[in-house]
């Protein structure tokens, strides 16, 4: 394994290697530290929005959402004695607890860079799990810098938040799951998958895990904030274009651009990106709850914002079996609270 990000050339080559039995060998390698999370049935929505609606609650992950997949999964692929100089990673939140509970499994010090406006919940599971945290601007380059300058000074490995092949494979072996947990339950493939997308890794991640030889059934659409829509604007460009995220509810959900890797995955599988604004964000998040009572971070509600909007719209068609990744449910109890006690207002 290398922490590092690929360069673009490798980024191009790997878009094109990688496939379904690399996600496979990533779900071996953590098996046991890891849950197999629920994939459930949502009966009210489903007849609400009239499909057949499945989502997968990696929001009952360890530390509370699928980033402990690949933290686990890179952190176990580095040598011991490499490992042994301790981690480092940039995030502003669910990474940063992967990383910290990873470094925990494998006995190892963890340094984390977080934004200074990191919500307290992850910063608090965060020096739960022991790490030490170091806070950097608001943005993810500014984290990053400061992350690598930390780096060179104590020789430890920087574990990459999205835009590495280890932590694609590693967040992959969710959808990879919610795959066979759909075709138990129904005998068929999803019509549409919704993923949330920050960096990219989770998307990348169900892109392989849904990669297979001849025609695709399954459509993947990424979901992102209204300003934040990096991937979005990458697609339309056929090239990674950088963003000024804009303000929003989905912390996890605004870096300045796509991991290269991330985006050469996805130019080559996706169905195409959505946006989604903090009002349809709100509404998502409380339909969770009291649909089906989870504890669900706007981030993580991003894919039912984003299809409820479609099927208004008439972009998704009745009777389709639809997908959520539900990233994660770090989200501050406060801010929760002012959710569920808001009105809703229909659109």
């Amino acid at each position: 394994t290398r922490a590092d990000p690929p360069s673009e050339a490798e980024a191009r080559a790997l878009g094109e290697s990688l496939h379904r039995a690399h996600v496979h060998a990533a779900s071996q390698r953590i098996a046991g530290r890891v849950r197999r999370t629920p994939a459930l049935r949502l009966d009210q929505l489903s007849r609400e929005l009239e499909v057949d609606l499945w989502i997968k609650c990696e929001n009952l992950q360890h530390i509370g959402a699928f980033k402990a997949r690949g933290a686990l999964h890179a952190v176990g692929r580095i040598p011991v004695a490499t490992r042994a100089r301790g981690v480092l990673t940039f995030s502003s939140g669910n990474h940063a607890q992967a990383v910290a509970l990873a470094a925990r499994t494998f006995g190892i010090s963890a340094h984390i860079c977080m934004p200074t406006d990191a919500p307290a919940v992850k910063v608090e599971g965060v020096r739960a799990l022991g790490a030490s945290i170091e806070f950097a601007g608001t943005t993810s380059e500014e984290r990053k810098a400061a992350c690598l300058a930390r780096a060179a000074e104590t020789g430890g490995i920087v574990i990459q938040p999205f835009d590495h092949a280890d932590i694609v494979c590693g967040a992959g072996t969710a959808s990879l799951e919610f795959r066979e947990q759909v075709r138990e339950a129904t005998g068929a493939e999803l019509d549409h998958f919704f993923v949330p997308v920050g960096g990219g890794g989770v998307i990348a991640g169900a892109c392989l895990a849904y990669r297979d030889r001849g025609k695709r059934h399954t459509k993947i659409w990424a979901v992102e904030p209204v300003g934040c829509d990096a991937m979005g604007q990458s697609l339309a460009a056929g090239q990674r274009v950088a963003v000024e995220p804009a303000p929003t509810l989905a912390d996890g959900l605004k870096p300045v651009r796509v991991g290269a890797l991330n985006f050469e995955i996805a130019r080559r599988d996706l169905a195409g990106a959505h946006t989604v604004d903090d009002a349809a964000l709100r509404r998502a998040t409380v339909d969770l709850f009291r649909h089906a009572k989870l504890c669900v971070e706007p981030s993580g509600a991003a894919g039912l914002a984003a299809l409820r909007a479609a099927r208004a719209e008439g972009r998704i068609p009745a009777g389709a079996r639809i997908g959520l990744m539900i990233t994660g449910g770090n989200v501050d109890g406060r801010l929760f609270a002012e959710l569920l006690s808001a009105p809703t207002k229909e659109p």
